[in-house]
């Protein structure tokens, strides 16, 4: 098409195109109608005609490599991504609807801001660290501070751990300056323990993840296992899963009335899947005929079979009848797999809607599948291999929720 009507842009072409069919399908009609007298109803011509008409203004994926090119620059002092694409009014439009893109009047371009939500919508790979960031370490670790995110990259971490663990070791590096963190003993680290506990007042958890991270050098990267022995580590605190009730369940799915919206949560309940994990569903991930489910590189990089609910099945098909989707089950208007923070909103706008209050997020649907089954007497293993737990203690914290385990046990007051 490029070669023969070089001067039309790329969506003009498909432009074209949609529109030709819409004018042959518009004659055709008139013909069978005078011609045959045949008289199609007119809800269904009109139908076929929006469809037609979403996807003539549908026609570009979202932020599709060929459409658009993206490299990564700072602009007036901030990270940016710079996205370049021919001048093109279809191609602006989806940009502004889906992003907040800015233009540069002195690079006569337009650009996104340089944060975790635009690199997934360019498909760039997550930001580990920013530049700001990067100029408070000292010269005498900057080489350390490389080692350390190698060896993060080399052991396979997923870009979040990557990022957590190079934040949270970077704080050291901050405190010390130009102190080699190669040289610091382990008195000396236990002391910067206790300065996040006596003075920046860090929670158990804050502490074990800087812990975690600052193990993971010495012991990784210039291996000495024996420096964290007579380190001691806090408390962690022990909080049980946030799940909600089925009732209020009921609620949140009947409150949805979008049926991409709705499956998003019927899913993520009726799998307990993540949120992470309901986004990177692919269409041939699922087996309707052994009404399994693929579950690829869940948490820890592990693949798990999950039961696809019955249920589910007619709205499923129904949904990928009118939805079509090519390769993630859930896609972005325009392409592409759906987007974390898209999946929470719905979530959120569901719960306002059935009027619920509570501080939970999408994760609790998971939370909420684990301690449905326990209540409906699903045995404690295999409710552990549904969810992907490596240890089965995490699996057992759902007993202290379950209503079955602590409904029927009656009060002594009752018995006097």
């Amino acid at each position: 098409m490029r070669v023969l009507l070089p001067t039309l842009k790329y969506t003009q072409v498909f432009l074209i195109s949609k529109i030709f069919i819409l004018l042959i399908v518009s004659a055709l009609y008139f013909f069978l109608y005078c011609v045959f007298c045949i008289s199609l109803e007119k809800y269904l011509f009109l139908r076929i005609l929006n469809i037609l008409f979403m996807e003539i203004v549908n026609t570009s994926k979202f932020l599709d490599q060929s459409l658009f090119s993206f490299s990564l620059g700072n602009h007036n002092g901030k990270d940016v991504i710079w996205v370049v694409f021919v001048k093109d009014f279809q191609l602006i439009k989806i940009l502004k609807n889906t992003s907040q893109p800015k233009w540069s009047n002195s690079k006569k371009t337009w650009y996104l801001l340089d944060n975790t939500f635009n690199r997934e919508i360019c498909n760039l790979p997550a930001k580990i660290i920013g530049k700001d960031a990067l100029m408070k370490i000292s010269q005498v670790n900057i080489q350390e501070f490389e080692k350390y995110q190698n060896m993060l990259v080399l052991k396979g971490f997923s870009p979040n751990t990557i990022r957590t663990y190079s934040i949270e070791f970077a704080q050291l590096l901050y405190i010390i300056k130009d102190f080699p963190i190669q040289n610091l003993s382990a008195d000396k680290l236990q002391s910067y323990f206790l300065y996040c506990h006596k003075n920046l007042q860090l929670s158990e958890n804050a502490i074990h993840s800087r812990m975690n991270a600052v193990k993971f050098y010495f012991e990784k990267v210039l291996h000495k296992e024996k420096m964290f022995f007579d380190i001691p580590r806090p408390k962690k605190q022990q909080k049980l899963p946030k799940a909600l009730n089925t009732s209020e369940i009921s609620k949140i799915i009947a409150n949805t009335d979008n049926p991409k919206h709705k499956l998003i949560l019927q899913l993520c309940y009726g799998m307990g899947l993540r949120v992470s994990e309901i986004v990177n569903l692919k269409i041939e991930d699922i087996d309707s005929k052994s009404m399994r489910v693929l579950i690829q590189q869940g948490k820890g990089k592990k693949d798990r079979y999950v039961n696809l609910p019955e249920s589910i099945l007619q709205d499923l098909r129904l949904y990928y009848k009118n939805f079509k989707p090519k390769e993630f089950l859930f896609e972005g208007q325009y392409g592409g797999k759906y987007a974390i923070r898209s999946a929470q909103s719905v979530f959120k706008n569901a719960m306002k809607k059935a009027g619920i209050f509570k501080t939970v997020g999408i994760h609790s649907l998971r939370h909420s599948y684990a301690t449905h089954l326990l209540e409906y007497g699903t045995d404690i293993s295999l409710i552990q291999k549904l969810m992907g737990h490596n240890d089965i203690k995490t699996t057992l914290n759902y007993t202290h929720v379950a209503d079955r385990t602590i409904s029927n046990v009656q009060s002594p007051l009752d018995k006097l």
